[in-house]
């Protein structure tokens, strides 16, 4: 939270407007908005449909998104059998993979995405025609 603070305040250039504690309160304690952020990530369920899981309301899931993503990629991602490893680029990975004869394969799992409404300005730019 101190960095996501100190972030914010880069961002502002200047200190909070609002007291120190004010704002919304976070009705997901911290181990369920990571689990939340773990299964949108994992499985790429609505934001809504998580919500009514945890009986929250949709906004209350993206901001635990927001707040928790960071953490997740500042921690960098473990390589099993070695904890003391982590990996925080790109780079890090293929040179890992390279160094210890690993295979790399991409997920090419397709993903549903919104696009605008059909006959609305701009919707050309959003399909491809394949799966309209």
């Amino acid at each position: 939270m101190a960095r996501e603070d100190t972030r914010l305040h880069k961002r502002r250039g200047h200190d909070r407007l609002r007291a120190e504690g004010g704002g919304p309160d976070h009705t997901l304690v911290f181990t369920d908005r990571v689990i939340a952020t773990l299964v949108i990530l994992r499985f790429q369920l609505p934001h809504a449909a998580l919500a009514l899981f945890d009986g929250v309301d949709r906004s209350t899931v993206t901001r635990a998104v927001h707040e928790i993503r960071p953490l997740l990629a500042a921690g960098g991602f473990a390589v099993p059998g070695t904890p003391e490893l982590r990996l925080r680029t790109l780079a890090d990975v293929f040179a890992y993979a390279a160094a210890a004869g690993i295979e790399l394969r991409i997920d090419g799992t397709e993903v549903q995405v919104r696009r605008p409404r059909a006959n609305r300005p701009g919707r050309r730019a959003f399909v491809s025609g394949k799966r309209n």
